[in-house]
């Protein structure tokens, strides 16, 4: 919830106009339970859209997640059909400690904007390409970045936006 990502997303998505959630997945930070190999973290994900959809009403719904949070998003996104999916770096492979018991990653829908570091050191481009190819799903590369997007966050920013410019939900 705290990474530096997850809180540069937050931060674009409210300077768009966007009412935000950030929450960690359980067993995460002060969390209860423990991991679930995500699916456990979909539930998750679940409860805190049935949340947001009572706080404030049936306003259409952007799922956006960060490494393995992007598995979950996309997962969660089977069941909630979002306007919009943003996956950055999603775990798309086993290459994530703990998703040997995980369903694999999903396809997702058309129009996902997914983002990915050139030199990601945790999801290897490859993977996420070899993800992306059959779904003719294409992804953002950011050249030179890792999977932290260490100096590129303000390029990571810059993208979003620019997607939801011709992406009004």
């Amino acid at each position: 919830m705290d990474n530096k990502v997850v809180t540069t997303l937050a931060k674009t998505f409210a300077e768009l106009g966007f009412a935000t959630l950030r929450f960690n997945f359980r067993g995460v930070g002060a969390s209860e339970g423990t991991f679930d190999s995500g699916n456990g973290e979909v539930e998750d994900m679940l409860s805190v859209v049935h949340y947001a959809q009572e706080a404030f009403g049936h306003i259409p719904l952007i799922l956006s997640g960060f490494s393995f949070g992007g598995y979950v998003s996309a997962r969660a996104a089977q069941q909630l059909h979002p306007h919009r999916l943003v996956l950055i770096a999603p775990a798309v492979g086993r290459t994530i400690p703990g998703l040997e018991k995980s369903t694999g990653m999903p396809h997702v829908p058309h129009g996902t904007l997914v983002v990915h570091g050139e030199q990601d050191e945790v999801i290897s481009l490859a993977d996420a390409m070899d993800w992306a190819r059959p779904q003719h799903l294409p992804i953002v590369v950011l050249p030179e970045a890792g999977h932290f997007f260490h100096g590129r966050l303000h390029q990571l920013r810059e993208i979003v936006h620019h997607y939801f410019l011709g992406h009004q939900p």
